[in-house]
């Protein structure tokens, strides 16, 4: 077996390990990062679109690359579709911030060259993955690489940041965790489409057929969900119905949709998760290995990013300074964004989808809802500020 020693061991090599390993680099910190998935695989995977304006700025500021300007599409606002029109949310005039329209796949490619780019330790393809002595000062992680060579890593510090079937969550004593879990009851039915945006900016749409969403991703290439239910099978749904689905959804409120030829489907079950605590002696949990969001509030990638920020900080001010409550202050820091995404998420899904058993008046009254937030300048200024990312506003929590 290779054996090497390094600051931090970092499982998952995904966007917030690869970001964590980022800015670990810039403070003078050692890590080595691995993941199952080829490179190639992950850059395959597609997934949500919409960075929060602090997202951007880490992006930016950090040196992993600009092409988030120049390739994504800046967005000030969304539009609410219900009671037979759209009501547009203009974050920039309410909070003086804006999103940035830019696939995770993207963020993930950029890293991935600041990584090469830096010559940092990153392990893509690797197997049997394993971690031991957690509550040692030389945790270790186990793994063997692509090219059959078994590795054992000792570290200061073990990060699990392995996605949502993470391995290092289940390291936690069980007596010792407690985990938080709502399994919602429909999911969205997603489509890549080639065809122009039919809007500048997202389209939140309510209905009484049920939610949609349409979103975009490039000006040839554009993304689209409805609400379905779980157990829905995608071979059920031919082009053209799922054109009519939409454009009846959408056309509710005023909306038509520009239709062209559909490359991809797939249906997304929707589930709220969070694990506590995020650290077991010296591992520690970042990401979705630590929490999941349903997509309504486009949380997931930004929760993640705002969790691998602080932890640099705090894995700086332990590793450097020798600061003993380093690690458990990143915890309490990212719960506290971490319980806010989830209500804001939480609140966005259930005020726009269709409940399974929902009688009139919860549809109606869930229009009463989106009424007083688009009629509200204090109602549409938390929407503004929550899906935005709160921006510049937590200097002490982010």
């Amino acid at each position: 077996m290779n054996r090497t020693t390094t600051d931090v061991a970092i499982v998952g090599a995904g966007p917030a390990g690869l970001m964590l390993a980022h800015l670990l680099q810039r403070a003078s910190i050692d890590s080595v990062a691995i993941d199952i998935r080829s490179r190639k695989e992950i850059e395959e995977t597609h997934r949500a679109g919409i960075l929060e304006q602090d997202s951007v700025r880490m992006l930016l500021e950090s040196g992993v690359s600009d092409r988030v300007l120049r390739d994504g599409f800046q967005h000030a606002g969304i539009d609410l579709g219900f009671g037979g029109s759209g009501h547009r949310i203009d974050f920039e005039a309410l909070v003086g911030a804006t999103v940035q329209l830019y696939p995770q796949t993207d963020v993930f490619i950029d890293l991935a060259d600041a990584r090469a780019r830096d010559g940092g330790d990153v392990r893509f393809g690797v197997s049997d993955v394993s971690v031991a002595d957690l509550t040692t000062d030389r945790p270790v992680m186990r793994f063997t690489d692509a090219d059959g060579v078994a590795h054992e890593v000792a570290a200061r510090v073990l990060v699990g940041s392995d996605g949502s079937r993470s391995i290092c969550r289940h390291e936690f004593p069980e007596a010792q965790r407690r985990q938080f879990f709502r399994e919602y009851p429909f999911a969205w039915f997603g489509i890549l489409c080639e065809a122009p945006p039919s809007s500048e900016e997202l389209i939140y749409n309510h209905s009484d057929r049920g939610f949609a969403l349409i979103s975009q991703r490039t000006e040839s290439l554009q993304r689209m969900y409805f609400q379905c239910d779980p157990s829905e099978d995608v071979a059920d749904w031919s082009d053209d119905r799922i054109w009519e689905e939409l454009q009846a959804r959408v056309g509710a409120n005023g909306y038509t949709l520009k239709e062209g030829p559909i490359t991809s489907k797939v249906v997304l079950p929707f589930r709220s998760f969070v694990q506590e605590p995020l650290r077991h002696g010296n591992l520690v949990l970042a990401g979705d290995a630590a929490h999941t969001v349903p997509p309504t509030g486009a949380k997931g990638l930004n929760l993640a990013l705002a969790d691998v920020r602080v932890l640099a900080e705090q894995l700086e001010r332990h590793l450097r300074h020798g600061a003993e409550d380093a690690l458990d202050q990143y915890a309490e820091r990212a719960l506290q964004r971490v319980w806010k995404a989830q209500h804001f998420s939480y609140w966005m899904t259930t005020m726009l989808h269709r409940l399974p058993e929902a009688s009139d008046f919860d549809v109606r009254r869930q229009v009463g809802e989106l009424t007083s937030v688009t009629s509200s300048t204090a109602g549409s200024t938390y929407l503004a500020e929550g899906y935005t990312g709160w921006p510049t506003r937590e200097q002490g929590i982010l």
